[in-house]
């Protein structure tokens, strides 16, 4: 139990501790082999190297058909996490068709009963992720079962994933224009060095012509010496 210092108006109480595998069981896709994958096709299969990233292999529609209408596949909204690897990376499942890689990468199978999705990806992104010494740094289904997070109340969820979604996604559009502007600066640059764009004076004059010099009729330059020995 645990009562946070920081809190949204009209909420009071203690927020409960739970263990990951009493919120929902670990789950995970059943395996794909090797040789039914393709390296272009209809639905994505994500190994560990491309989750969250571009994947480099596809299976047939009828295998995934097949797959996720028998054995365990994530819902829309779940949270999806690398077991291997870079532990504790996690991509929220959009329900696009796509396939992921059996024990690399898991997912609570969460009814959302006590802690909400939104929520406990909040919750994961402060865990610091239990692994085993083995020779690649592996998160088991027991490690992730014993993580122990607080939440408080349903509604209490809510109001803080709304409220730092709303953060995330101001940080994301930030981050685009960062992005956007980087591009501009240098697709400007190219066109200033190759002098296809050029200022002109305050009185609409032309600049004189670029001049080619080599770097030492410029600047004067300095190496590095070695320091004496005494």
């Amino acid at each position: 139990m645990s009562v946070p210092k920081l809190r949204f108006p009209g909420f009071a109480g203690e927020w409960k501790q739970y263990k990951i595998g009493k919120i929902g069981p670990v789950a995970m896709c059943k395996r794909v082999l090797k040789e039914q994958t393709t390296p272009t096709g209809e639905i994505p299969f994500y190994k560990i190297g491309t989750f969250g990233r571009e994947p480099d292999a596809f299976i047939e529609r009828a295998l995934f058909k097949a797959f996720t209408e028998r054995y365990s596949f994530p819902k829309k909204g779940d949270i999806l996490i690398s077991a291997a690897g870079t532990i504790g990376r996690l991509v929220v499942f959009d329900g696009a068709p796509a396939y992921f890689q059996d024990s690399n990468i898991v997912w609570v199978a969460n009814d959302e009963t006590r802690v909400q999705n939104t929520f406990l990806y909040l919750c994961y992104q402060n865990v610091q992720w239990l692994t085993e010494d083995t020779t690649i740094a592996r998160l088991y289904n027991e490690n992730l079962r014993n993580i122990a997070v607080a939440a408080p109340t349903l509604p209490e969820q809510q109001k803080i994933a709304a409220f730092l979604g709303a953060v995330d996604a101001r940080l994301a559009a930030l981050a685009a224009r960062q992005v956007a502007l980087r591009r501009f600066k240098a697709g400007l640059m190219q066109k200033l060095f190759s002098q296809q764009l050029r200022f002109t004076r305050e009185d609409g004059g032309a600049f004189p012509d670029w001049q080619e010099k080599r770097l030492g009729e410029v600047a004067h330059i300095v190496g590095g010496g070695t320091p004496e020995s005494h």
